[in-house]
């Protein structure tokens, strides 16, 4: 009796502990599969002004190359590098003793030539006079009128002798040839400047206007010109004001505008090259900068939705939509190329009404799983998503 109780009583006691162990084993399945609390938003219709962007370098309105025109060491270099000058202002003095003496021989020369032109004259002028007397034949005055005219012929080369000594010495001084900002000076005093050196003295750029250089390929031109409905200065003339993205992210304060298209399209590209036109009263914008240039556009009744609600595999993006059992579903959908590196314009696949997630896509939303939906609109700006409770021990 007593061994039949004790096997009664350990029956008992493995089957209460496997009843324990079944319900904490259930609690624990339970606490790992919680609903996840994913933030929603629904599909309406509204206006939209983005913005497409498109990279672009900077150019002055004139980019200057300095070359002298004469050879010559550099004995004076007058600006330095990112100085603003003047027209006309001196930048840099090249040796001048030996166009110096270039101006010294010619004038010497002129006046030998004058000598020889005074002489002349007055043999001349005495033939005329025998000539004319009949003492001396026709053929003598013409002698002397002839030496005549080669000595004033003479002198006329010796002028321009001057002139082109003139000339060369004072190409020795280096000037610039508009108001602009100086470049790089790879060459100081000592070194050897000519006329057939490849890098350029310097450059002068003129910076109070630039050009934002970018490009349009086919596809954007014929949407800008209603596919070829208008004329494509009628409608660069009529593209609104456009503004500058910088490279560190800030918008120039300055609006630009989009002053011409090229006529042609690369072969190669595919693309048109597109110049806008700013103005740069700070002188802020240098030549070769970067950035982007950003281009408005206007859309009305349009569905828009974040870009962080969507995913993309295979060159299909899809949005997540749930569904009245707070399913969530998979839809592939078509977004406009047009965006501000933030919203869509989604073309198809979505429908006013519909609700998708917008938080947890790539991570905790997929397809197939039931949510608990929480409206976007009424969570705190920047608050974290739920996660599960940890399994209890």
């Amino acid at each position: 009796m007593k061994l039949n109780s004790a096997k009664t009583v350990g029956t008992s006691l493995i089957a209460g502990v496997a009843v324990v162990l079944a319900s904490c084993g259930g609690g624990q399945q339970q606490q790992q599969m919680p609903v996840p609390q994913i933030a929603t938003m629904t599909v309406e219709y509204g206006n939209s002004e983005l913005e497409s962007a498109y990279p672009v370098t900077i150019k002055g309105r004139t980019d200057i190359a300095i070359r002298p025109q004469v050879s010559g060491f550099i004995t004076k270099v007058h600006v330095d590098e990112g100085q603003q000058v003047r027209k006309g202002q001196v930048l840099f003095t090249l040796d001048q003793v030996q166009y110096q003496a270039a101006v010294d021989a010619a004038q010497a020369a002129i006046r030998v030539a004058e000598s020889a032109v005074n002489t002349a004259q007055l043999t001349a002028d005495n033939k005329r006079r025998l000539y004319d007397k009949n003492i001396i034949s026709e053929y003598e005055w013409q002698m002397a009128d002839n030496q005549l005219k080669q000595a004033k012929a003479q002198l006329a080369s010796a002028n321009a002798q001057l002139v082109t000594a003139q000339k060369n010495l004072a190409y020795t001084v280096v000037t610039a040839p508009s108001d602009g900002v100086i470049g790089s000076i790879p060459n100081r005093e000592g070194s050897l400047a000519s006329p057939s050196s490849m890098e350029p003295l310097t450059t002068v750029s003129d910076n109070s206007e630039v050009y934002a250089y970018f490009s349009l390929n086919e596809k954007d031109i014929l949407g800008m010109t209603d596919n070829g409905a208008r004329s494509l200065n009628s409608s660069v003339d009529a593209m609104p004001p456009v503004s500058l993205r910088l490279a560190n992210g800030e918008i120039y304060p300055e609006k630009g505008k989009v002053a011409t298209v090229s006529g042609v399209i690369d072969n190669t590209t595919g693309a048109a090259t597109v110049r806008a036109l700013f103005n740069n009263p700070s002188g802020m914008l240098r030549s070769g900068s970067t950035g982007s240039v950003l281009i408005p556009n206007s859309f009305e009744k349009v569905i828009i939705i974040p870009q962080s609600a969507t995913s993309e595999l295979q060159n299909i993006r899809f949005a997540y939509v749930v569904n009245d059992s707070n399913k969530i579903v998979a839809t592939p959908i078509q977004v406009s190329p047009i965006s501000d590196g933030k919203n869509f314009i989604v073309v198809s696949g979505l429908e006013v009404g519909q609700r998708i997630a917008v938080e947890g896509v790539g991570t905790s939303v997929r397809d197939g799983i039931t949510i608990q939906p929480v409206d976007a609109s009424t969570q705190p700006q920047g608050a974290p998503q739920a996660a599960p409770d940890a399994a209890k021990e």
